[in-house]
């Protein structure tokens, strides 16, 4: 069935009048007339009754309305996803930091796989300055970064991750109702730096207490430090992400400190401003989906 002859259906019914309804098409009104009468021999009966310059819908005409405007409604539907699908790239390169891709990307990729099943995703990783100048140079398409501000990137925020002191099971520290900050000064420290400026404050806490901590371990792999707090070499302080399946599972604690309350981990989605904002868009949906979860 010729969907131009649907289409030409349905706009004489919603213009009233086959002349309006060829304006609407930019077509001549025998063009109109034309398809209408095709339309009608393929469905073998009179669509429509013209009295003078009216025309009104027979019973059959009625019947089959709400059909026509299904189908042609279905078909545009159709044709718009064509079209997106188009513009759309092959390929989507993504920069990311190695906290990124060890605990945020995992979540976030199988969703958009879904969502995009012909794009083939391409990951790379990298420190944050890095991943923004090769989005600044074209060398990936979106990335994964601290918190930057920069004229020519469009910066999505993905998540705030707080920052907690994590011991392992059995420790003293565990369930102790009048713990100070001063007693980290007395446990040996393993220490995370990864170099965002939320670090300087836990440095700065570090420099008020009587005792310094006793760093045992100084790292800039998340990974790593879980895995010696694991094993009771020290204690650390981690992004939640980081220790949320170990805090499930009861192997590792978070403990809170007012001193320390408020200090995160800033993770945003960057692209060069006016391009690939549906993909920011929905990795930004999908982090306020999945990773806000506890």
């Amino acid at each position: 069935m010729n969907i131009e002859n649907m289409e030409a259906f349905v706009y004489v019914i919603h213009f009233g009048s086959f002349n309006k309804a060829a304006d609407a098409l930019f077509l001549s009104q025998p063009s109109v007339s034309a398809r209408i009468q095709s339309l009608e021999r393929e469905l073998d009966c009179k669509l429509f009754d013209r009295i003078g310059k009216q025309v009104q819908l027979t019973e059959e005409g009625k019947r089959f309305l709400p059909y026509a405007q299904q189908l042609l409604q279905t078909f545009q539907k159709g044709k718009q996803h064509v079209q997106q699908k188009k513009k759309l790239p092959d390929e989507l390169r993504i920069g990311c930091t190695v906290s990124v891709a060890n605990y945020i990307l995992p979540q976030l990729l199988p969703p958009m796989k879904r969502k995009y099943p012909h794009i083939q995703f391409k990951l790379q990783t990298g420190v944050t300055d890095d991943l923004v100048n090769r989005v600044l140079n074209k060398e990936i398409d979106i990335g994964f970064v601290r918190n930057v501000n920069h004229p020519n990137l469009k910066s999505v925020k993905l998540i705030e991750d707080p920052i907690r002191l994590h011991v392992y099971e059995g420790h003293p520290f565990i369930g102790n109702g009048r713990l100070t900050i001063e007693a980290i000064g007395h446990e040996p420290l393993v220490f995370f730096e990864c170099g965002a400026l939320d670090w300087l404050r836990i440095h700065r806490i570090f420099e008020s207490l009587n005792h310094p901590p006793q760093l045992e371990i100084q790292t800039d792999n998340s990974e790593t430090a879980k895995k010696l707090v694991l094993q009771k070499v020290g204690i650390c302080f981690l992004p939640g992400l980081c220790a949320r399946q170990e805090v499930a599972e009861g192997k590792l604690y978070p403990i809170e400190f007012p001193e320390t309350a408020g200090i995160s981990m800033q993770t945003n989605v960057i692209a060069l401003q006016g391009e690939f904002s549906e993909f920011l868009q929905a990795f930004a949906e999908l982090g306020r989906e999945r990773l806000a979860k506890p």
